[in-house]
């Protein structure tokens, strides 16, 4: 698994959807982008002035929320995933639903 550095986090980002509400099948480049994902990797935390390091906000496990375009894309292993700063989380998700249905 990769390790982030600083304040990075790596996100398995849920699946997109194929289908709408009304069962119209969407072809690949009508699929939105997911914006929620499940933190795989969790980084130190940023440095700060003083020389110690900001305690991350978000853990290993957490479904979180976050901005539509930010983040680099990667695949590892075969699995998609997206590495972004923990500032582009917008929010965690208390209750979510099952993000992933692999592991």
């Amino acid at each position: 698994m990769l390790k982030p550095l600083g304040d990075h986090i790596v996100v398995m980002p849920g699946p997109e959807e194929a289908v709408t509400k009304g069962g119209i099948v969407l072809p690949d480049t009508a699929r939105k982008r997911p914006q929620e994902g499940e933190v795989v990797a969790v980084g130190p935390g940023r440095m700060l002035d003083n020389g110690q390091r900001a305690a991350m906000q978000v853990t290993v496990g957490d479904v979180v929320i976050y901005t539509k375009y930010g983040g680099t894309e990667i695949t590892v292993d075969g699995e998609d995933l997206v590495i972004q700063d923990e500032g582009s989380v917008l929010a965690i998700n208390p209750e979510p639903k099952r993000v992933q249905g692999k592991k």
